[in-house]
């Protein structure tokens, strides 16, 4: 745990005996809810049951712990958190976007001149006019406004630097708290049933995979992938692309739909937690790329990382991550993952880096095996649920 004004790295609070376990309230979307953040507090909810009470949105509680996230289903949770302050896990460090669909006009510009000063008044309405180009526009990331709930907040969680940072540029006498990502290893399928996956998706045998997985965001930068991959694909037929996933805009449906009927490009729909493994153990590597960026870790790099694939997801698997290179992604050691640089270099760093990783098998296993190790010294579920579990004790009333 990084406290973000007095503990060091990953220092647990001081030795003795911890106060009597709290009644937590827990406060998150949760599955059947298709969101990486409900996927995440499910497992979170039931790593914390084994140290104490937890309950999920009780209408009292002695510590709240609230999951926010920059989209609708926290709308809810934000004002309870307002109402009653607690402990915010801030999955997503910009707001901006979830502000925008809960606030009218006039409101929206009142909270962004709470945020940002009345000098930017004026710009509060032009982003407000403009708001349609919310999810590309890379000045909507850059107005996260997070100062009122991190004021209210009696401490926030986060999972990088980047998102610690912004926290403290809005509310600089907040309390900051890194914690990073969880990951649960899952039980791995078996390689017959794996073989057997990509059988089904028409994969030929010796084809190397690549894997878009998540929620289908411009900032996921979708199109410049599959447009790397045609080039790719071009060069080398023995190649695919599985993208899996909800598209979030109907407008980047439409403009990837041309991409997806191209050779090689494997289509999928939100997978559901056991298909998603199995597509995960089917990939050789995985792409998930963020830019413009919202400040948050992603669930979907861990478990891959973990297997050595899709970030903290993805990595916990042990195959290679190509993600953009950026703050949120720093604590990432190098030669962990493939960092891909962010604007005009992008899509040749990408296709470049595909074609390194067909041709080198040892060093593809190199870089999986790398993080995955990095997942499981920091990401362990059971580490994590201490570090959350020291914290809500100390703000236990």
């Amino acid at each position: 745990m990084i406290e973000g004004r007095t503990e060091g790295p990953h220092l647990p609070l001081a030795p003795g005996p911890r106060p009597l376990a709290p009644a937590v309230g827990f406060y998150s979307p949760l599955p059947p809810a298709r969101t990486g953040v409900a996927d995440y507090s499910a497992v979170l909810l039931a790593e914390l049951r084994r140290h104490g009470p937890v309950e999920v949105a009780p209408e009292r509680c002695e510590v709240a712990l609230y999951h926010v996230g920059n989209n609708g289903q926290h709308a809810a949770i934000y004002r309870r958190a307002l109402e009653r302050p607690g402990i915010i896990v801030l999955h997503d460090a910009v707001l901006h976007h979830f502000l925008l669909g809960q606030l009218d006009e006039a409101s929206y510009v009142e909270e962004f001149v709470y945020n940002y000063g009345e000098w930017n008044r004026g710009l509060a309405l032009d982003l407000w006019r403009g708001r349609a180009s919310s999810g590309s526009d890379p000045r909507y990331f850059s107005y996260p406004m997070l100062r009122r709930i991190a004021e209210r907040a009696r401490a926030v969680i986060v999972h990088n630097p980047a998102a610690a940072e912004a926290l403290r540029q809005h509310a600089p006498a907040a309390r900051v708290v890194e914690i990073p990502h969880l990951f649960q290893a899952p039980a791995p399928p078996p390689e017959g049933e794996v073989m057997r996956y990509r059988q089904r998706l028409g994969i030929p045998a010796g084809t190397r995979v690549f894997g878009v997985f998540g929620y289908l965001r411009e900032s996921k930068r979708l199109l410049s992938v599959m447009q790397a991959f045609a080039q790719v694909h071009r060069e080398l037929p023995q190649t695919a692309l599985l993208v899996a996933g909800e598209f979030a805009s109907t407008d980047l449906a439409r403009a990837a739909e041309p991409l997806l009927a191209d050779p090689g490009v494997i289509r999928r729909p939100y997978l559901e937690d056991r298909e998603f493994w199995l597509a995960a153990s089917a990939v050789d590597a995985a792409i998930n790329l963020r830019y413009p960026s919202a400040g948050e870790s992603s669930g979907i790099t861990i478990r891959l990382m973990g297997l050595g694939k899709l970030t903290i997801r993805l990595m916990g698997l042990g195959k290679p991550v190509m993600l953009t290179d950026s703050p949120e992604a720093a604590r990432f050691p190098e030669g962990a993952c493939i960092r891909i640089p962010a604007g005009l270099a992008e899509r040749d760093s990408l296709r470049e880096h595909m074609i390194l990783l067909t041709s080198m098998s040892e060093a593809v296993r190199a870089i999986g095996l790398r993080g995955a190790g990095h997942i499981q010294e920091h990401h362990r579920v059971e580490q994590i649920g201490n570090w959350y579990w020291d914290l809500l004790c100390e703000h236990c009333t």
